[in-house]
């Protein structure tokens, strides 16, 4: 009897016993099965990672353009101004001369207020050095308003220095809103710079509160360049500044100014 060679076709023969066919089968589909499955591992473990990297991608370009948004637009959000209205007097807030004088004068030509109050900036530090070198009545900014004024054809008798000095906006707020009342009155018009205008608002609500009624005007001519203060170091000081200071406001005044150094007045 001559033996035949086994091959695949026998064992797939349907002459062939049915437990080694059904065994030869089962074999197969587990060999195709682990094939399957080492082929498609790599990319099972490969499609979640490849997720997380688009979603951290995506997420990274929208947390980009929403900071270059906020970045962009902060200037812009800095400055606010309300209508008109007559009221007792103009305040020009001490700092960035001569741009805050020269809106006030423009504000009292109009008519809308009988008066101007300066406010004088007090800084301790800076009075003793002076005083030590005789120099005493050095003019400050308050003198150098008062001159602008006086130029721009406000007479002498309307303009009023209040005292005493202030260190910062919300001790010359708090100052002014003292002599409203004390006068009876029950509006005011605060001229400040445009980058500082949201901030003094801030603070009169803050230290003052609704009445009497504060109406903030910013100074037309102030070159503060809102669409794009990053440009000039002046500017991005000044947003900085405001930014940090409005925080400042909101957290109730954790920051106070110190009482032998205080910043110049550009810095209030």
């Amino acid at each position: 009897m001559v033996r035949r060679p086994c091959s695949l076709r026998g064992l797939t023969d349907r002459r062939a016993p049915d437990f080694v066919r059904a065994t030869f089968l089962e074999g197969t589909l587990l060999v195709k099965r682990r094939s399957k499955a080492a082929t498609d591992a790599p990319w099972s473990g490969r499609l979640p990672a490849a997720r997380a990297v688009i979603w951290a991608v995506l997420v990274a370009g929208l947390v980009g353009i929403l900071l270059a948004w906020c970045v962009s637009g902060i200037g812009r959000w800095l400055i606010v101004a309300d209508p008109l209205e007559r009221a007792s007097a103009a305040v020009v807030l001490s700092g960035y001369v001569p741009f805050r004088a020269i809106e006030a004068a423009t504000i009292y030509r109009e008519g809308w207020v009988p008066e101007i109050w300066i406010t004088r900036p007090s800084n301790p530090g800076e009075e003793a050095a002076l005083a030590q070198l005789g120099l005493s009545n050095f003019s400050g900014d308050d003198s150098t308003n008062r001159a602008i004024l006086q130029r721009l054809a406000v007479p002498p008798g309307a303009i009023r220095t209040l005292t005493p000095g202030a260190r910062n906006t919300a001790e010359e707020l708090r100052l002014v809103a003292r002599e409203l009342r004390r006068m009876g009155g029950e509006r005011i018009i605060i001229v400040t710079s445009k980058s500082h205008s949201r901030r003094v608002r801030a603070t009169w609500r803050a230290v003052v509160g609704d009445v009497p009624r504060a109406i903030v005007r910013y100074a037309e001519s102030d070159p503060f360049d809102a669409n794009r203060w990053w440009d000039r170091t002046s500017d991005a000081l000044a947003v900085s500044r405001e930014v940090f200071g409005l925080m400042n406001v909101w957290a109730g005044f954790p920051v106070r100014p110190d009482q032998k150094n205080v910043a110049t007045s550009e810095g209030r």
